[in-house]
């Protein structure tokens, strides 16, 4: 097998009317080569030629086992169009029964023209996907050939069957012709006849004994072929456990178990025939029964799978389901159904248990906890699912220092009894699930989520339930919040080294190093149980809070570059120091849990004037002085930000930014997340909208303590007194900032601190007159012509002024 397990993987990378012309379709098809690699290398090819008469019948004995074999392999293969091919295969060498040195000769030719291959190919670089031979073949293939090998000991078998009874016809026939010898006048008892059969007699008597010697080797050989095949099964298996428990953080996983389980029933049908062979041998061999017992024993006890993992974050008294299979389920004896049986163990119980059930079987906290193993001929699967289970009570155990609720693991524990076709007794099987925490309320939801990332991401392969360690280098966290960022976002675009490099100075709260965290190590503490410096929450509890709001309403932006994500205020101000004023990048904030904000380059507030009230345009603006500028941070925007007016929406709104970093204009970069303008409704009613504006800017009218003027439009300005002063507070127009025009009244009184009772009371007499409005001086202002007015009305009905959007 050796020389096919070097040419099958160098022939991928051969031209196609090579590897035709090696492997004849006609003559000998690659098929034949494949499934019967090992027994082919093993024959004596060499012996054979076209003139060779006395090797013929040698020949057609194996040609006929060739076809045995070609025709059992077929009638195990699950794919019909295998199983056909290969079918239509053994009728055509049928053709060379009459010729079959010539079929040896063809099989003689083939090998060396192999071994010529593999001679030039060991002087030519080899290709860069040629690996060594030990993971060329698939499971698969390890499988087919140790069918292979089981046909060909059915068929020595056979084979000894048949020349027994032909023994068994000559001895008869010896023994009647020795019974005439002895009479009066009859044969010689050394008569030429008598010695021929004699003779043959004990030709017969040598090829039985020589076939007993090799169906007695081989079948020790194909129990060697079952137990390194099942191990790899095995390996398989617990690599999909392994790849299923990783794609908790995001890592590709393929659910489909049918290749599997394809697999897992071709082991055990070898299993049962070698155990049939043996049976059918005269001299028993106890060390290879106890062994294909055992290899039986324990393919029964792993191909118990949870196919459908439980959440693992569980609320009581809140339903889950989850769903188990068995992968036997169409070797199960027919008769009483299998019920399984799930109940919940804690960490200590999990660490304890071994090829036994569980000693305790205490399930009395979780309800729904049996189903039955029903097969469903549809998908050939075997599966009990859980529909409505949930847990009543949990019963913690005592707690480890400062270990909270949200840290103590569960797992669910499935068995039963089932008997297998073949099997003498039944066998208790059992599977653990992944490991879960319960909780009581939501609120501990974000704390029990970043205990299961943290198992999940930090766990070694065989590990002691549910042991993890307490310190993992930065480079494998890296890994770890990428793989998990990108799958929760749903998202191709991964966290390029600024990101992590930021993610790396927050939880290791070292703003200003600049070096290489790659081998630092991170603790469970600093990933979610100490809170940040300065803040109320953990590295979890706010990278989680990320995740959700670019998952609900960012993720197109963030796919499509437009979000820079994760960055220092440092690395901030120096990629945006020398931009034009007007320039902006969206950032996760550093300061709350779940938010997105627009950081932008704008006058320093040094160098601007104020802003000036111009009746004429009714708009502000703000003269600049030369050089000077800052870096400005709206308040981030929330989920229910985002809920109520979408973040191309209030991009849109926002004059202050112009340019995307580091010079996109605004417009052209987010124009397909801008909202259709509202159409108007004819019923009577103006249509209003929200609009976002920047809440720093302060009137001169409201800095001058002066009253406005009648018919001015002006803006209502959010009081920052509050908030950072460096921090720019986005407000909603429909709550503060709407432009309006309305009809101002001149105050009857001057501005006094408060009213006395007497001034209150309504007089009967006006003593104050409403219509001699007194004389205002106002300086800075132009006279408003009609034509004004009119601009100014214009803009009022499309809501251009201001940022705002509302219709009049």
């Amino acid at each position: 097998m050796a020389q096919w397990t070097h040419i099958s993987k160098l022939i991928q990378h051969l031209p196609d009317h090579v590897v035709n012309k090696l492997y004849p379709a006609d003559r000998f098809p690659i098929e034949v080569r494949h499934f019967l690699a090992d027994w082919i290398e093993k024959q004596r090819w060499d012996d054979y030629t076209v003139d060779n008469a006395e090797q013929e019948p040698k020949a057609r004995a194996l040609l006929d086992e060739i076809i045995f074999s070609l025709q059992s392999i077929s009638q195990q293969n699950t794919n019909v169009v295998d199983r056909m091919k290969l079918m239509q295969i053994s009728r055509n060498l049928a053709v060379f029964q009459q010729r079959p040195l010539h079929f040896a000769v063809i099989v003689r030719e083939t090998l060396q023209k192999e071994r010529e291959v593999l001679q030039e190919a060991s002087l030519l670089p080899l290709p860069p996907s040629y690996q060594p031979p030990e993971s060329i073949f698939s499971s698969s293939q390890d499988v087919d050939q140790l069918v292979a090998k089981v046909h060909e000991v059915q068929y020595l078998r056979q084979k000894m069957h048949q020349m027994q009874e032909d023994l068994n016809w000559d001895r008869q026939n010896y023994e009647s012709l020795q019974a005439a010898a002895m009479q009066p006048g009859r044969l010689d008892p050394v008569s030429p006849q008598v010695q021929s059969l004699q003779n043959h007699i004990q030709q017969l008597q040598n090829n039985v004994d020589t076939f007993s010697g090799k169906r007695f080797q081989l079948l020790q050989e194909s129990v060697d072929a079952l137990d390194q095949c099942q191990s790899r099964f095995l390996g398989m298996l617990k690599v999909w456990h392994w790849e299923q428990y990783k794609a908790t953080i995001g890592q590709p996983f393929t659910d489909n178990l049918h290749e599997l389980q394809n697999r897992c029933e071709q082991l055990l049908d070898v299993n049962v025939k070698l155990r049939q062979e043996l049976m059918l041998i005269s001299k028993p061999i106890p060390e290879v029964q106890e062994r294909l017992t055992r290899l039986l024993k324990v393919l029964t006890q792993s191909s118990l799978v949870v196919e459908k993992q439980p959440p693992q974050v569980i609320k009581t008294q809140s339903k889950f389901s989850t769903t188990v299979r068995y992968l036997l389920g169409e070797k199960m004896a027919p008769g009483k159904p299998v019920v399984l049986k799930a109940q919940i163990i804690n960490e200590l119980q999990a660490k304890n248990l071994g090829g036994a059930a569980s000693g305790n079987d205490n399930v009395e906290g979780l309800i729904n906890n049996t189903a039955i193993l029903e097969h469903n001929t549809a998908t050939k699967s075997t599966c009990a699912t859980f529909r409505n289970m949930y847990i009543k009570k949990i019963k913690r155990a005592d707690r480890k220092g400062s270990e909270s609720v949200t840290e103590e693991k569960f797992a669910l524990l499935f068995s039963s009894e089932i008997s297998i076709t073949g099997c003498d007794t039944p066998c208790r099987i059992q599977m653990i699930s992944l490991p879960l925490v319960v909780i009581v309320h939501g609120s501990q939801e974000n704390n029990a989520l970043a205990t299961i990332i943290w198992d999940c991401a930090f766990c070694e392969a065989d590990r002691v339930s549910f042991v993890v360690p307490e310190r993992v280098p930065w480079r494998q966290m890296c890994s770890t919040l990428n793989s998990k960022f990108t799958s929760e976002v749903q998202t191709l675009r991964l966290l390029d080294d600024f990101n992590l490099h930021f993610l790396a100075q927050k939880i290791f709260d070292k703003p200003d190093f600049n070096g290489d965290f790659s081998n630092m190590m991170v603790s469970w503490s600093q990933f979610n149980k100490e809170v940040l410096p300065g803040r109320l929450f953990t590295f979890w509890q706010w990278f989680e809070g990320v995740l959700e709001l670019t998952k609900k309403h960012l993720k197109n932006y963030w796919s499509d570059g437009l979000i820079f994500g994760f960055i220092g205020k440092q690395h901030l101000h120096l990629i945006l120091n020398d931009r034009p004023n007007g320039t902006f990048l969206l950032r996760f904030s550093d300061s709350e849990i779940g938010g997105i904000t627009i950081a932008y380059v704008s006058a320093s507030e040094s160098k601007r004037s104020r802003l000036r009230c111009d009746a004429s345009t009714a708009i502000h603006s703000a003269c600049l002085s030369a050089g000077g500028r800052m870096i400005q941070n709206i308040q981030p925007f929330s989920k229910r930000d985002l809920d109520i007016r979408s973040l191309g929406d209030r991009i849109r709104d926002i004059k202050e930014i112009t340019h995307l970093y580091p010079e996109f204009h605004k417009n052209d970069v987010f124009r397909r997340y801008y909202s259709e303008p509202q159409q108007v409704r004819r019923g009577g009613y103006i249509p209003v909208s929200l609009a976002t504006i920047v809440g720093t800017s302060v009137c001169l009218c409201q800095a001058q303590e002066k009253p406005t003027p009648p018919g001015f439009v002006f803006c209502v300005c959010r009081n920052d007194s509050e908030h950072d002063p460096n921090v720019a507070a986005p407000l909603d127009a429909s709550t503060s900032s709407l432009g309006f025009q309305s009809h101002q009244f001149q105050p009857a009184f001057s501005p006094q601190p408060m009213l006395s009772k007497e001034q209150m009371e309504p007089s009967l007499m006006p003593t104050v007159d409403f219509n001699a409005n007194p004389s205002m001086d106002f300086p800075d202002l132009t006279p408003v012509t009609n034509m004004d007015l009119e601009n100014l009305l214009t803009e009022a009905e499309t809501g251009s002024f201001l940022g705002a959007t509302a219709d009049f």
